[in-house]
């Protein structure tokens, strides 16, 4: 579902973000650790022209794999269930759609951060993040689009 918070809607998920952004980060780590260990093996494979294997490795590294893949694909989705963006999964940034002075602009959370204290137009990014002040609490507004 779309929608439009207020500062204090965003914040009051924080924690939840917070855990499943966890959640999201160490099985992107076991996804690409897996996932490098297999092409590894298939270099090893190819270069050497076949070469006997056991089964049973390769399978649990596959299923390693697809568990991390799934639980990354299904942490990401109830994040974003919750209206929020997926910014960025190497510095773990959300954004939380907002309306300032009638324009859509984004809160801005990062990974380690205990509170969203900055905002962002749509086309500037993390790069062109801003403090969050009174005149800003003001004059922004939530609500379904």
């Amino acid at each position: 579902m779309f929608r439009y918070f207020t500062l204090d809607e965003a914040q009051s998920l924080i924690a939840e973000v917070d855990i499943l952004m966890d959640v999201i980060l160490a099985s992107k780590a076991t996804f690409d650790e897996a996932d490098g260990e297999l092409r590894k093996l298939n270099s090893r494979i190819m270069m050497m022209g076949g070469s006997l294997i056991h089964p049973g490795d390769i399978l649990q590294m596959r299923s390693r794999k697809d568990m991390a893949g799934m639980t990354l694909k299904e942490s990401t989705e109830k994040l974003q269930s919750y209206g929020c963006l997926v910014k960025d999964l190497e510095l773990g940034l959300v954004d939380f759609p907002t309306l300032y002075h009638g324009q859509e602009v984004h809160l801005c959370w990062r990974k380690g951060e205990v509170e969203i204290r900055f905002w962002h137009g749509l086309t500037e990014g993390f790069e062109g993040r801003k403090a969050i002040d009174s005149e800003f609490i003001a004059n922004h507004r939530g609500g379904v689009n």
